[in-house]
């Protein structure tokens, strides 16, 4: 096999349009009421700027330290996340489309260690935004919660 060299630090990206005003699509995940029906299953508060988060996801017995950097009402979330040593930031914007909907993007960037290691978090992190955005989307479009984070790595 040849030997493959990554040139730049990946970033993952994973986005959805979800047929509900920018408005309700951000508080989907400024709102811990809101995001634990689709996410992660405890939050210590909600996402404002300048908050320091414990989520947690029970299913899994895991949880994240979560700092919040900067927040644009309806239009933009980002945030530090993981080892603080070594964080990743999530920006989670939202750009209204027409009829009353969005376009919900989430871009993690910061990934560290061997072009392997990057490649495999990429990954993860692309599918696990995926499943998330797909379930917050069910929710908001028809009121239906998946469990799909859950589900997606089951013990």
């Amino acid at each position: 096999m040849e030997k493959l060299q990554l040139t730049q630090v990946p970033a993952a990206y994973a986005c959805m349009i979800v047929r509900r005003p920018a408005e309700e699509a951000f508080r989907a995940f400024a709102d811990p009421a809101v995001t634990t029906r689709f996410w992660y299953s405890r939050s210590s508060g909600p996402m404002t700027a300048g908050a320091e988060l414990r989520w947690e996801w029970e299913a899994y017995g895991a949880s994240a330290d979560v700092r919040v950097q900067e927040v644009a009402e309806s239009r933009l979330i980002r945030f530090e996340w993981g080892n603080y040593a070594q964080p990743t930031t999530v920006e989670l914007k939202f750009t209204p489309r027409a009829g009353e909907s969005t376009f919900v993007e989430a871009t993690e960037t910061g990934f560290r260690g061997t072009g392997d290691d990057a490649v495999r978090w990429v990954n993860d992190t692309v599918g696990g935004f995926t499943t998330v955005l797909c379930a917050m989307k069910a929710l908001l479009e028809h009121g239906i919660e998946l469990n799909a984070v859950p589900d997606h790595h089951p013990v």
